[in-house]
């Protein structure tokens, strides 16, 4: 048996492998609900200190994201008693207590030459400032209350990106959760308009910017999927009029047809190590769950039952795998110990759970609840089996987590069409990720980058 298959390239007769990459967001996030009640924060426009206009404003980027995380409410410009910021130093600290915004980012950008910008920011925590001020220890004495600065030389291309990397830092400051502001997402657009190939799949910034087109094809595209060092995505394409598992790499384009068995070939997902992918396949008769060794092409089936197993995901330590399964009458979700095959049923409420795969840190379950034949988006507490479900929108599908477990997007029907929203892990902040023209589905959302 060949322990090793060939690198396959596409035929471009069923399929066009291409980058186009726009700056502009295609995808927009628009925030539908829980903002106002998300803690106050304040970013101050970073100060030019060089001649004509700055390349952008590095702060726009930083308030949009702290909105979008949901747990911060930047406050509007025209709220601010100050506009005009280096630093904490010129603060009048009084003034910005008043606001009742916890902290506060200030910064500057200082062309050094060659097309280079040093940008520097902090973040102030305005209650530990407030009560240095009380003690009669005024900013410039105590330093407590700079809670997080740096400094960069950055090029302009890289003002966008860093003010991400400012977004994380914030973010962790105040929430002690790492950010998630420098991750992406993978999707797939289908557009009726775009010709022969109107099945798309994309990837872009989590908030839709810097969107790339990875590849196009004439038939559906399915089930991505980023491998945990955020360098390839398995998929699944229907290019051969059949469903195939394919791995891509983002940056040198090159793809390897991983299965091509007659029937089911579908929802593949990495391993959290990179060297295995979990797998649906119908080539034994039943459809089973099978985990592939990436290095070797050996397959190990992994359930073995008359009814439907389906949609395996991993548990964040590697040691087990949950999946969807009829075999109790109606589709429920399922997790099975890789070393003793122990299978046991995690989901009891509601009509049908499915779709399942963990938080970051193993404590709950995210899934697809139907209740009273909605389908929403809900997460499970594994310790005590209750069940939050998260979403009022409509048919509710492919809930993928951001890699800190503080967001999940998803797949959904607005105005009769497929698009993406998202929705914190409490349920309270929720926004819609519109696209101009045609349906959106199956998002994927990538490791830390």
């Amino acid at each position: 048996m060949m322990k090793y298959r060939k690198l396959l390239m596409a035929s471009l007769s069923g399929l066009m492998l291409l980058i186009s990459t726009s700056a502009q967001a295609t995808l927009e996030i628009v925030i539908t609900e829980g903002v106002n009640a998300a803690r106050p924060v304040a970013v101050v426009p970073f100060a030019w200190k060089g001649t004509g206009a700055m390349p952008s404003q590095i702060a726009d980027v930083v308030s949009s994201d702290l909105r979008r995380s949901g747990s911060f409410n930047p406050l509007a410009l025209n709220a601010l008693p100050q506009r005009s910021l280096d630093s904490e130093a010129g603060m009048d600290l009084a003034a910005w207590a008043a606001t009742g915004a916890e902290a506060v980012v200030v910064g500057s950008v200082t062309p050094v030459g060659n097309e280079r910008y040093e940008v520097r920011f902090e973040l102030v925590d305005l209650l530990r400032a407030q009560a240095a001020v009380e003690a009669n220890k005024g900013p410039s004495e105590n330093k407590d209350h700079i809670i997080e600065g740096r400094s960069a030389v950055i090029p302009a291309s890289q003002f966008r990106r860093f003010g991400h990397r400012i977004s994380d830092l914030v973010y962790e400051a105040l929430t002690g959760v790492k950010g998630a502001f420098l991750t992406k997402i993978a999707y797939v657009t289908v557009d009726e308009g775009a010709g022969e190939f109107k099945y798309q799949l994309r990837v872009a910034d989590y908030d839709g910017v810097n969107e790339s087109v990875l590849l196009r094809s004439r038939e559906p595209l399915m089930s991505p999927d980023w491998s945990p060092d955020g360098r390839k995505l398995a998929y699944v394409s229907f290019e051969s009029r059949r469903s195939e598992i394919y791995i891509q790499d983002l940056y040198t384009q090159q793809r390897e047809r991983i299965t091509d068995f007659a029937g089911i070939n579908g929802s593949p997902k990495w391993s959290p190590d990179g060297k295995k992918l979990a797998m649906t396949l119908s080539k034994d008769g039943n459809t089973e769950v099978y985990v592939m060794d990436l290095a070797t092409r050996k397959l190990d089936r992994i359930t073995n039952h008359y009814a439907i197993d389906t949609e395996p995901a991993w548990a964040p330590d590697g040691r087990s795998l949950v999946f969807t399964s009829e075999r109790g009458g109606w589709a429920q979700i399922y997790q099975i110990d890789l070393a003793s095959r122990k299978i046991t049923r995690l989901t009891y409420q509601g009509e049908w759970n499915l779709g399942g795969s963990f938080t970051p840190d193993g404590k709950s379950l995210v899934m697809v609840n139907r209740t009273n034949g909605r389908y929403n988006i809900a997460r499970m507490e594994l310790a005590t089996g209750h069940i939050d479900v998260l979403t009022e929108t409509y048919l509710d599908e492919s809930p993928s987590v951001a890699p800190n477990g503080s967001m999940i997007i998803y797949g959904t029907s607005h105005n009769g069409r497929q698009t993406l929203a998202a929705v914190s892990m409490d349920g309270r902040f929720k926004a819609r990720l519109p696209m101009p023209v045609g349906a959106v589905k199956a998002p994927a959302w990538s490791p830390f980058l």
